[in-house]
């Protein structure tokens, strides 16, 4: 498995942070009725629950918008994911269906509030991924949003570079028609351990249910 490595830098600022790792084989379709059913059932339960200036109290999402804070980056300004996907919902938008992997990304954020990425594996280079701080004047082309200013936000990286935030993913290793091995990485500010494990036994059902997964192994660190 790739192993992620959590920087000092990340460490300073939030001393409980997890991760949940799940790397597997799976088919990326095209997004099944069955698929967008559950995204909808949901939305549904969201729209019940919270409200748009309510959500940014969830556990989950409160803690990741505190670690932008702490790492100098408006959450307000460049929302992490977890938010920006839960208030297009409580505002009665339609998610833009992108493809299966894709959409059960989007699925598994509403379902428990993390940001989550869901990447084509064979694009990330070496055996290990560091967790840190986007640098003075690091940008990437984020997905859907062009260049995205990674400075001050908390931002994964190989050997070749950044590849994902917790706001966007990179377009590097966005997920294609053609992906086949995906890594996914559930970004837990919130230390919540029991939380993260749900999510993940979560996400290997979906896999499983949607993707046609096989080699599904998952780990949460540290």
């Amino acid at each position: 498995m790739i192993l992620p490595i959590i920087s000092p830098e990340i460490s300073s600022i939030v001393n409980n942070y997890r991760v949940g790792i799940i790397e597997a084989i799976a088919s990326n379709q095209a997004t099944s009725s069955q698929l967008l059913e559950e995204i909808r059932s949901c939305s549904s339960w969201l729209q019940e629950n919270f409200t748009t200036d309510f959500i940014k109290e969830r556990s989950s999402i409160a803690a990741t918008r505190a670690a932008y804070k702490a790492a100098g980056k408006d959450p307000s300004r460049y929302r992490p994911s977890c938010e920006q996907l839960a208030r297009r919902v409580l505002q009665g938008k339609e998610l833009y269906s992108i493809s299966m992997l894709v959409d059960l990304g989007n699925l598994i954020s509403l379902q428990s509030g993390y940001s989550v990425a869901v990447l084509d594996a064979a694009h990330i280079k070496g055996n290990t991924i560091t967790f840190s701080i986007g640098r003075e004047g690091e940008d990437y082309e984020g997905i859907g949003r062009g260049p995205l200013n990674i400075a001050h936000l908390p931002v994964w990286r190989d050997e070749i570079g950044s590849f994902a935030t917790p706001t966007s993913d990179s377009v590097r290793t966005q997920c294609e028609p053609t992906t086949e091995k995906i890594l996914i990485i559930i970004n837990g500010f919130d230390g919540d351990v029991k939380h993260l494990t749900e999510t993940m036994v979560y996400t290997e059902k979906l896999l499983l249910r949607f993707c046609e997964a096989e080699e599904i192994h998952s780990a949460i660190y540290p």
